[in-house]
C-alpha cells in the first residue's frame, strides 16, 4: 500500500498565532487533528461546523482548565487544508459559536477560496 501524500497546510489570518497562545494540551490536540486532516483522515472529535453548507468546514473543541477552545479548518479545497480560526470561546451561555467568530470564519473561508483559486490558476499556467 502506497503512502498518501500529505496535503499542504495554510494558516489564514492570525490562526497560527492564536493556536500558539493556547495551553500546550490544547495545542497538542488541535495539532494532531490538523495533522490527521493533512494525512487525509479525520480526528474522532472533528465535527462539521453548521452554517457553511457543504463547505467541508470542521471544528474541534477542547475544554481545558474551565475554558473552551476551538479550532476551525476546511478540507473543501482539493489537496489543501486551510486552518481558518483558532479561538477561546468567551461566552458562558450555550454551545453556539458567537456571531463575531462565525463572521470571521466566513471571511477567512472566502480568503482561502481566493488563495486556492490563485494557486490553481498558477498550476494551470505551469502546464
Amino acid at each position: 500500500m502506497s503512502k498518501q501524500a500529505r496535503k499542504p497546510l495554510r494558516w489564514v489570518g492570525s490562526a497560527k498565532r492564536d493556536l500558539d497562545a493556547m495551553p500546550d494540551d490544547v495545542q497538542d490536540l488541535f495539532g494532531h487533528a490538523i495533522d490527521l486532516a493533512q494525512a487525509g483522515s479525520k480526528h474522532p472529535d472533528a465535527k462539521v461546523l453548521t452554517g457553511f453548507g457543504s463547505a467541508g468546514v470542521l471544528e474541534v473543541v477542547e475544554d481545558d482548565r474551565g475554558s473552551t477552545y476551538r479550532a476551525v479548518y476546511t478540507v473543501k479545497f482539493a489537496g489543501w487544508i486551510y486552518v481558518l480560526h483558532c479561538f477561546q470561546k468567551k461566552s458562558r451561555s450555550g454551545i453556539k459559536t458567537p456571531k463575531e467568530d462565525m463572521d470571521l470564519i466566513h471571511a477567512r473561508l472566502k480568503a482561502a477560496k481566493q488563495h486556492f483559486e490563485t494557486w490553481q490558476a498558477e498550476q494551470g499556467a505551469r502546464r
